[in-house]
């Protein structure tokens, strides 16, 4: 039955184009949506057909608070709505599964010698993206693949052409040694945008163009020089020749197909450039259980070329989606030098591709499921096995494990990593950057560290936190099981701590020594050692080692930082609040140690003495 608060609500919604948002009891956004009418589409929600729907009836249970934004048309509708789902990530909507940014390859175009990275943000600094990829792994290849070709800079040195030696991936053939004046800024430059063709798919002018270049080095006896174009145009040749050939037409365009289980959707692209297929990616969709194909199909649409790098002038689809007009304007407006088609080909070859990639996304979802089913089967046996071999109350669902880092008692830092029914939770990753501990102690760090954890979640209990803090959710349960880094040292410094907070008949406790994988436990004689192949001493080994890499990162930030801000400290006149702005204009010592003395007083605060004892210092 509908409140009369949600009542008054539906009575007061405007017949209006714009969003709304459905809030649960905590004033949490559960549902976004969009429509051309708020009242009568918000409405319909309520209507004794719509509950027939399992989902739809389940999301109107929890409803308990509506808001609604009128916007001027249904695109702006459609472009706020997708902005309301990435900052709010609704449970019910329909989304992309990673919630993480995907990695893009970006060509920094705005330096004098453009480098390529990877990165997981696109900013409007003048750079180039290609992507979104899936994998990260996957980026680093084609890089590795990319520099044999065209071997770009990964080196900070100012380039000027006068140094007096190359490093090693001169020698290597990985870089083309512009510091040492090999390749002037020009030359260098067409080398990044025959790069960028490449990863365009648009070989054919780069490889023209090289064989022309090849045959003047040759007549002009630059045997060296031909003999490097002739590597190069063999290295092209060989990737090109794995990419298939799908068109002699030469559109590029983008086909997207889908393969559905009860709970998620695997939606495959292909990317068709310059006729050829060049690459493809798969993402996962959920909250997908009893939504059409069609809407599972426009929020993909909507969230990946949202998020990606270039969007082409056709995209292929496997039957319409309902806002095809809507989206097809976003995307021509996305696009930004023409208009996009969305078509669905009945016959013919762009048929076929689409065939071709609803069974790729058939074949990657059984691959995935298999893979998962594996998985679980394994993460089930490993905290089975530490269940029994801890003597815990009940299988460890929530294990927390700690660790401390730090050089000669410096910078150091604390480490608290999560695992949930195995796998790791980096959400609920928290680091402590260590306070109370002079010099190289990890016992009284440990203790340090844990002490504020337990605090956290005491707080959290009383209802203690300060005012406007909201709770935490890394601090706010127990674990199931807690393992400190260490030996019989750490474990009761770690057993004073939960003594200390009334906890140690509730949260089980272990260390896990390196030295012998040797698990000890408080008030347990001798140390427990599981079979070398057990389940649950490799995730056991893997939460450990977790633990360290996350502490170890913490610490070298930690460091870094100090080391960076120790160097403007111990010049006179700098202070934080110099420091601060020193930062923020230069980004790093390297910058301001290139800086010119006008650029430094350009900075607020910064009188030409104190630039020049600045410049003097780093120099």
């Amino acid at each position: 039955m509908t409140s009369d608060h949600i009542q008054a609500q539906l009575n007061t919604l405007p017949s209006k184009a714009g969003c709304y948002l459905m809030k649960d009891e905590d004033g949490k956004v559960i549902y976004v949506g969009k429509a051309i009418n708020l009242r009568s589409r918000v409405r319909s929600y309520f209507h004794s057909a719509a509950q027939q729907d399992d989902k739809t009836r389940v999301l109107v249970s929890f409803i308990r608070d509506i808001e609604w934004i009128v916007v001027a048309s249904e695109l702006e509708a459609l472009i706020l709505e997708m902005n309301l789902i990435k900052k709010h990530k609704p449970r019910y909507n329909v989304r992309l599964k990673d919630d993480k940014r995907y990695p893009y390859i970006k060509v920094h175009l705005a330096d004098p010698f453009p480098k390529v990275t990877v990165t997981r943000h696109m900013d409007a600094d003048g750079s180039r993206y290609f992507g979104p990829y899936t994998s990260v792994w996957a980026v680093h290849k084609t890089l590795d693949v990319l520099r044999r070709i065209f071997p770009y800079l990964t080196c900070d040195r100012e380039i000027t052409g006068q140094d007096e030696r190359a490093c090693l991936y001169y020698d290597i053939k990985l870089c083309t040694a512009p510091c040492i004046g090999k390749i002037d800024q020009a030359e260098y430059r067409q080398m990044i945008a025959d790069l960028c063709d490449f990863l365009n798919g648009r070989t054919e002018p780069v490889v023209q163009r090289l064989q022309g270049e090849m045959a003047e080095a040759a007549e002009e006896l630059r045997y060296e020089k031909a003999a490097a174009l002739r590597d190069q145009l063999e290295a092209i040749r060989t990737i090109v020749e794995r990419q298939r050939v799908v068109s002699t037409d030469y559109a590029d365009s983008d086909v997207i197909a889908m393969a559905r289980s009860e709970r998620e959707a695997c939606v495959q692209v292909f990317f068709i450039r310059n006729g050829k297929l060049i690459g493809r990616e798969y993402f996962m969709m959920e909250n997908t259980a009893e939504a059409p194909d069609a809407d599972v199909l426009a929020e993909f649409i909507k969230q990946f070329y949202d998020q990606a790098a270039s969007v082409p002038p056709e995209v292929l689809l496997p039957h319409e989606v309902e806002e095809a007009q809507v989206i097809r304007q976003w995307l021509s407006k996305q696009r930004g030098n023409g208009g996009v088609e969305i078509k669905v080909p009945r016959r013919g070859q762009k048929r076929d591709l689409l065939r071709m990639a609803a069974e790729n996304a058939s074949e990657t979802l059984n691959a995935l499921q298999t893979q998962w089913k594996a998985d679980a089967h394994r993460q089930t046996e490993a905290l089975s096995e530490i269940h029994e071999a801890l003597e815990l109350p009940r299988a460890p669902e929530r294990i927390e494990c700690y660790d401390i880092s730090n050089t000669q008692g410096t910078a150091a830092v604390g480490s608290m990593v999560v695992f949930e029914r195995g796998v790791a939770n980096n959400r609920l990753y928290r680091r402590f950057n260590i306070k109370s501990v002079q010099g190289p102690d990890d016992f009284a760090s440990m203790e340090e560290v844990l002490s504020r954890r337990f605090r956290r979640w005491q707080a959290a209990q009383e209802g203690s936190l300060l005012p406007g803090a909201k709770p935490d959710a890394a601090f706010g349960g127990l674990p199931d099981l807690l393992i400190v880094d260490g030996g019989k040292g750490q474990l009761s410094r770690a057993a004073a701590v939960l003594d200390a907070f009334g906890l140690r008949e509730r949260v089980p406790l272990a260390a896990l020594a390196k030295q012998s994988e040797e698990i000890f436990q408080p008030g347990r004689e001798g140390g427990i050692l599981l079979p070398r192949n057990s389940q649950g001493l490799f995730l056991l080994q893997r939460i450990r080692d977790e633990a360290h890499r996350f502490a170890i990162t913490a610490h070298r930030a930690r460091r870094t930082k100090s080391g960076i801000a120790s160097q403007l400290d111990e010049v006179p006149g700098i202070g934080p609040k110099r420091r601060r702005a020193l930062f923020k204009a230069f980004g790093s010592i390297e910058a301001m140690r290139a800086a010119s003395l006008e650029q430094l007083t350009a900075v607020d605060g910064v009188t030409p003495a104190l630039a020049e004892r600045l410049k003097a210092h780093l120099e």
